[in-house]
This record gives structure tokens, sequence and C-alpha cells, in this order.
């Protein structure tokens, strides 16, 4: 394989990686991810509908009964509204994070930081271009196998030296054979039924 190929492919399997929920510095459950946004947008109005893509059809009844309950108990004055109003946020991410197989451990606040990928994500959907965020990864990928594929190729001319030496080209060449491998197969493997059923939109890690 050509070393243009292999950074083609590298890319590929990164951005996919990118778009697949994230088990951490995921942004869908801080103060101002995308879920977030769309409940403070869904009480502002009154109307549960922004935030049902966020969940599964089987959860929907769950999340209108809690957003029901949140609008009545709003009415009841400020602090009130302020904790209804996390008890809806919690809710909805929670349910959210179960649809991804992430776990969840709680609303992060916002400002904390995110997978550059992630973000970059949303930024390529939020200006409807994908070249910046293929730039980022082609380089990253890149640098990824040519940094690997350096260590290999130096414990290599030293394998014969000793036992030790040996064993650290070995080390060395199944680290760089691994990643090669893995970047490969994720670019080469097709979006599965489950990725299309995913509940998210326009965020990763999430």
């Amino acid at each position: 394989m050509s070393n243009r190929t292999l950074v083609e492919a590298a890319t590929v399997a990164a951005l996919l990686l990118a778009l697949l929920p994230s088990r951490a510095l995921a942004h869908c459950d801080t103060m101002n991810g995308p879920v977030v946004k769309d409940a403070q947008a869904a009480l502002a109005k009154g109307d549960v509908t922004p935030v049902l893509r966020w969940v599964r059809a089987d959860k929907e009844p769950e999340i209108r009964l809690a957003f029901q309950h949140t609008l009545t108990v709003r009415g009841l004055g400020p602090e009130a509204q302020e904790l209804a109003d996390r008890f809806f946020f919690e809710t909805l991410v929670r349910i959210h994070r179960e649809g991804e197989g992430a776990p969840y451990t709680g609303l992060k606040p916002a400002g904390v930081e995110i997978e550059p990928a992630i973000a970059a994500s949303d930024k390529a959907l939020e200006a409807g271009s994908v070249d910046a965020l293929a730039a980022m990864v082609t380089t990253e990928a890149e640098h990824g196998i040519r940094e690997r594929f350096a260590r290999a190729a130096e414990a290599k001319k030293h394998a014969s030296e000793s036992i030790e030496r040996g064993r650290e080209y070995v080390a060395a060449y199944v680290e760089f054979m691994h990643y090669a491998e893995r970047l490969h197969n994720d670019a080469t493997t097709g979006v599965t039924h489950a990725e299309h059923e995913a509940p998210h939109a326009g965020g990763h890690q999430h």
C-alpha cells in the first residue's frame, strides 16, 4: 500500500471515529452542548418537539412526561423553575447517553474541554464544509502512522543485537501494524444500521 493510499485510509477512519459517540470529553452532557441547548429552546417555547430527536422512539413517552412535569413545576416560581429545568436537562441527557450506549456521569458545566474531533465535526456541519476537519485529521493520522513506522524501523535495525532489543522491536512492530490495521479496517467498513439509527444529530461522543 502506498503512503498516499494509507494516509487516505487513515483520514477516512479518523473521520468515522470523530463522528461516532465518544466515551470521554464529549459535549452532549455539557450545559452548553447541543442537547441542553435544544432542551432550553423547547422549554422556552413550551414544545417538546426539538428534543425528541435526541432519544430513541421507545423513550419518547418518558421524555414527554418529564417535559410536562417540568412545565408544571416551572410555574411555581424562579427557584422551582431552576430546579425543574435542571431535572429535565439531566433526564434528557441521561436517556440520550443510554441510547448511545455510553455512561452518564452527570451534567458538566459550560466551558469544559471538548475532544477536538468532536468540536471540529460540529464546526464542519455549521459551516457546511468538511475541509477543515479533513485537513486536521489527515495531518494527525499521517503523523501517527509516520511516528509508529519510524519507531519500528529504528528498532528493527537493532533487533538482532540482543533478546531485549528483539522484544523492543516486536513491541514497536505490533503497535505499528495494529495501528495501521485499525485505521484501514474502520476506513473500509461501511456505515452500519446501528449508526443510521443513532439518536443524536449534529454532534458525536458525544
